[in-house]
């Protein structure tokens, strides 16, 4: 590394960068740390996308120093939300909806593949050691002495700049091999390339994935799935064999990336990723989908939905029929989670099962009938079991377009007198 690039100053980029407010909050973070003796970067992602161009405001600060420690100097107005975590020196200030990470500059050993770091306090080079990619390992000095100097030890500007993820280490997808996913998700997100060498290391390393635990598995897995065009990631861990390492029936063909677009053009943001996972299990028996849902250690909720989703997959062909009634299709659909319907209309080869999940979704879950239970009591219709019997007739009469008015479901009900 030239002194030149060692002593690359960015102010300018960073002033671009930064909204005002958020510039100023950084500002006053070094401030408070100067006086107390400490230093602080930003590092990480926020560097990386500054250096790209692309909007970053999640803001992690490295601080040499006593992270916690100057996160309470900072949070002394009652407008600032301070959380600290002193065993694992970080803390989070929040200012409403912003917030800012800090943590104290560390270093960390790994007992064996796969386990969680050991961590101990150390210095930026320390931390900028132990991060996945060369692109991450970069930081911008906060402090007065040296303000917006890049410090990048392994060149990741460079690697930015010819497209490239790299590791910073032979060992690095042994140590944790959730660096294989993310090299991936970096590498379609971007447009980028795994260096060569980086790659033969993924490749030679695949199989330390069994290492990973299912939580953290599911963290990365969720991430991609988060991302604006997962389908690329996942046919790309297929081509690398690290999908088949979640479960060896996984595939990122063509179907994912087709269903995966339709997905985007037909669902609001928030529920995509949950609707990516249950296409990406669609093809699975129920053994197999089994096996997926404790290798993710999946929450209960979302196992559900997994679950439904193959479930309503076999009950199908009872939507592709012409004559099938309205109330039959409410019947069948309403006790289902509306994500595995939903996953359903999206994946079904029938044209005419599509249209019955949609009509669901969008007009039968919604129809009411205008009497209740307290309306029909005063009709004369007895509480209990016979109540239960003309309410559900009176819904079904109106899925059906038997009955449209109130008068409609005051004649039917009193004809439904025993």
């Amino acid at each position: 590394m030239t002194e030149d690039r060692a002593k690359m100053n960015l102010a300018l980029q960073l002033e671009q960068y930064l909204p005002p407010w958020i510039l100023e909050l950084v500002r006053g973070v070094s401030e408070e740390a100067d006086r107390l003796g400490q230093r602080v970067y930003l590092v990480g992602g926020v560097v990386r996308d500054l250096l790209l161009g692309q909007a970053n405001f999640d803001l992690d600060l490295v601080i040499e120093g006593d992270a916690v420690r100057l996160a309470q100097q900072l949070a002394r107005s009652p407008q600032i939300k301070l959380v600290t975590h002193p065993r694992f020196g970080t803390a989070k200030l929040g200012y409403g909806d912003f917030s800012l990470d800090m943590a104290s500059a560390r270093q960390e050993t790994y007992a064996s593949p796969g386990a969680l770091p050991k961590v101990f306090p150390g210095t930026l080079s320390d931390d900028l050691s132990r991060r996945d990619f060369t692109m991450n390992a970069m930081s911008i000095c906060l402090a007065s002495k040296d303000y917006a100097i890049l410090i990048d030890p392994y060149d990741g500007k460079s690697d930015l700049e010819r497209g490239l993820i790299r590791v910073l280490h032979s060992r690095s997808f042994i140590d944790d091999a959730t660096r294989i996913l993310r090299a991936v998700r970096y590498e379609q997100r971007l447009g980028f390339s795994l260096e060569p060498g980086t790659a033969e290391l993924l490749v030679r390393d695949v199989p330390m994935l069994r290492t990973i635990s299912p939580d953290r598995m599911r963290h990365e897995l969720e991430l991609i799935l988060r991302e604006r065009h997962p389908e690329r990631a996942i046919e790309r861990l297929g081509e690398l064999g690290a999908l088949q390492q979640i479960n060896p029936q996984l595939k990122g063909n063509g179907w994912i990336a087709e269903r995966f677009d339709r997905t985007r053009k037909l669902n609001k943001a928030r529920q995509l990723p949950s609707l990516y996972l249950c296409l990406l299990v669609y093809h699975l028996s129920k053994e197999e989908s089994e096996n997926f849902i404790q290798r993710l250690n999946l929450p209960k909720n979302t196992a559900q939905v997994l679950r439904d989703t193959l479930r309503l997959k076999g009950e199908l062909c009872l939507l592709d029929r012409p004559s099938v009634k309205r109330s039959a299709v409410y019947s069948l659909l309403h006790g289902y989670n509306p994500v595995a319907i939903q996953a359903n209309a999206v994946a079904s080869e029938s044209p005419l099962a599509c249209s019955n999940l949609e009509l669901f979704l969008t007009r039968l879950r919604y129809v009411k009938t205008a009497l209740d239970g307290e309306k029909l009591i005063s009709l004369g219709i007895s509480a209990g079991p016979e109540l239960g019997r003309v309410l559900q007739e009176l819904h079904r009469a109106k899925l059906d377009g038997e009955v449209k008015t109130r008068a409609d479901e005051e004649r039917l009900a009193l004809s439904l007198k025993p």
